[in-house]
């Protein structure tokens, strides 16, 4: 049996978790480190403001793919420009998708499809995993896709398949199930997901690693904890800062806080490696007033060591 590729060695990275508990950060850490092992990468955002672009310290680049750097190229995908896009790609003429998708009538009955939007971003992102150069080769060598928060995002995911099992035959239904393969393929495909030692985003890391295996039959490939705090003191130490003199006590006891704070992270870490058995990559918690491209570079450092 042949062994799994590596994170980084996947044609797909799905980067997804809670809002708020560092996605996007994850998503430029593995970018940068894509690159420097000398791969092509693609990182797609959806129909969000953009973050990966800010952290690396460069202008956003919209709806149309733009490069951040050597290696690096970017793309917000929204929902109109996904459309015309998707479907020139899949039509090949443009004046069939004009006489088609550029009718009133047509976009008002488009507009008026459940989830149709989210099937076309998608769409086009699987679409840039598999596009291939004039030679054969693959345009990108690694798409990451900073995904929706927890539950758009399982929506976005799950969406390919229950579309080709609800459909009747046809080429939408044949999509999807293409889209659906692609997803649920280990060698090609791989879902990260990301949470904060902190009570609810682990909660809902726990339950999200549940629907992935269960029921969209992806399951995940990693476990980011951003955030993580390292431990700096000794019990011994810690109860000796406990009774500090006068002067002392208030930086004791800020030290102190940071020690709970660390202790809840180790908490927090042995549950998720237990409920949804894949070990944390520890992402540390930077004590910086500024966070950006020098502070992305050393979560990539710690995304290709892991």
């Amino acid at each position: 049996m042949r062994a799994m590729p590596s994170l980084l060695d996947r044609r797909l990275i799905v980067v997804i978790g809670k809002g708020g508990v560092g996605k996007s950060t994850v998503a430029a850490g593995l970018a940068l480190a894509g690159a420097r092992k000398g791969k092509r990468v693609l990182v797609a955002e959806v129909n969000a403001r953009e973050r990966v672009s800010v952290l690396l310290e460069r202008r956003p680049v919209g709806h149309e793919i733009g490069q951040l750097e050597a290696n690096i190229d970017a793309v917000n995908v929204e929902p109109r420009a996904a459309m015309r896009e998707y479907a020139l790609m899949i039509l090949k003429f443009r004046s069939i998708y004009n006489a088609v998708f550029e009718n009133r009538m047509v976009r008002y009955f488009l507009r008026a499809v459940p989830s149709l939007a989210q099937l076309v971003m998608l769409g086009k992102i699987l679409y840039h995993v598999n596009e291939t150069l004039p030679d054969g080769r693959p345009r990108w060598d690694l798409v990451v896709l900073d995904a929706p928060a927890t539950g758009h995002g399982l929506l976005l995911l799950r969406l390919p398949q229950v579309l080709a099992t609800s459909m009747p035959s046809g080429p939408m239904a044949d999509e999807a199930h293409k889209m659906h393969q692609t997803l649920i393929d280990p060698r090609r495909t791989a879902v990260a997901l990301v949470s904060l030692p902190e009570a609810m985003p682990v909660n809902e890391a726990i339950e999200l690693n549940r629907q992935l295996r269960d029921v969209v039959g992806t399951p995940p490939a990693a476990l980011f904890l951003n955030g993580y705090v390292r431990p700096r003191f000794s019990p011994e130490e810690r109860e000796r800062l406990r009774g500090a003199p006068g002067p002392l006590a208030d930086a004791a006891q800020a030290v102190l806080s940071r020690e709970l704070r660390a202790e809840l992270s180790e908490r927090y870490a042995n549950k998720l490696a237990v409920d949804t058995e894949l070990p944390p990559i520890l992402l540390p918690f930077l004590f910086t007033r500024r966070f950006g491209r020098a502070e992305i570079e050393q979560i990539s450092q710690i995304v290709e060591s892991a």
